[in-house]
């Protein structure tokens, strides 16, 4: 395994993880819930009027804020090597995932380990792993 040095960002990563881990903290501090994007869009879905309006808020952020970023620093080329059919599938199975397992990995990966929740360890343990083996599979045994 190499690392691709032109496309290696130490700062910025680092830059985007600070900022991640304090919003998730301002917003556990302030409203006393967990910042996991799973539960957030799933009461909107389900109707949760009281909350509507940060939901919208939250939501608009995050489509909004490439657009910021744009203005200050070009987009970075995305490039997807699958077609319309593995894209839709993964989501699909994605989605069933967070249902399975309670939250998404932001909700578990950031807020939840950061609470030393237990269930948010094995749940991002097997976020991982998963993730691991799948890269394995789909690169060294189906290739």
């Amino acid at each position: 395994m190499t690392i691709d040095w032109t496309h290696f960002t130490p700062w910025a990563s680092l830059g985007g993880g600070l900022v991640l881990g304090i919003a998730s903290a301002l917003f556990i501090l302030v409203s006393g819930r967990v910042l996991g994007i799973s539960s957030i869009l799933g009461d909107m879905l389900r109707g949760a009027r009281a909350d509507l309006g940060w939901r919208l808020a939250f939501f608009a952020g995050l489509l909004v804020s490439p657009l910021v970023y744009s203005w200050v620093a070009p987009l970075p080329t995305v490039r997807i090597d699958a077609g319309w059919v593995t894209l839709v599938v993964a989501g699909l199975l994605v989605g069933v995932g967070t249902r399975y397992g309670a939250g998404c990995t932001s909700g578990h990966g950031v807020c939840g380990l950061s609470r030393l929740s237990a269930r948010s360890l094995a749940a991002t343990l097997t976020f991982m792993a998963t993730g691991f083996a799948t890269v394995f599979i789909v690169r060294h045994v189906l290739a």
